[in-house]
């Protein structure tokens, strides 16, 4: 498993934590950035290089993504068709969207939780499988469908 992880000026410090705490599990990494930090720089940039490099391998490969809210990255990274990208609120949320949603992306607030809380969250997310029951991926494959609505818009 290789987890990629990249962060803006806001979550700058917390990536650097994360990376230490996930290498000491001896688990792979790869940082892609910002590699210093830049309060000018642009959350969507270091969220799509994630998504992209998570579509690669997206069996074995998982992202995390990390801005003041969680939520400018989060949006980013579901852009690209196959990434599942959900913001981490509590471990139990997190186990929740990662069996259910099958999330390979985990999106971190760096302004509203604790280093505790996101080493929880993050071991939740790595340990916890996808529910492969049909209804789950029925509704993955609904996502993924483009130009489709649940709900037409009438005019």
């Amino acid at each position: 498993m290789t987890i990629f992880i990249g962060a803006d000026h806001r979550g700058f410090e917390l990536k650097d934590q994360i990376i230490e705490y996930l290498q000491s599990k001896n688990i792979r990494t790869e940082d892609l950035g910002n590699y210093e930090y830049d309060p000018q720089d642009d959350n969507p940039i270091y969220a799509q290089k994630i998504a992209q490099a998570v579509l690669q391998n997206p069996d074995v490969y998982l992202g995390i993504v990390i801005c003041g809210s969680g939520v400018g990255v989060s949006i980013a990274a579901n852009r690209y068709k196959g990434i599942y990208c959900g913001v981490a609120l509590n471990p139990d949320q997190v186990k929740s969207i990662r069996e259910h949603d099958h999330i390979n992306i985990l999106s971190i607030a760096a302004d509203y939780q604790s280093f505790d809380e996101v080493k929880k969250m993050i071991d939740i997310f790595i340990e916890t499988p996808k529910n492969q029951q049909r209804k789950y991926l029925r509704r993955l494959k609904i996502i993924d469908q483009e130009n489709t609505s649940v709900h037409p818009v009438r005019t």
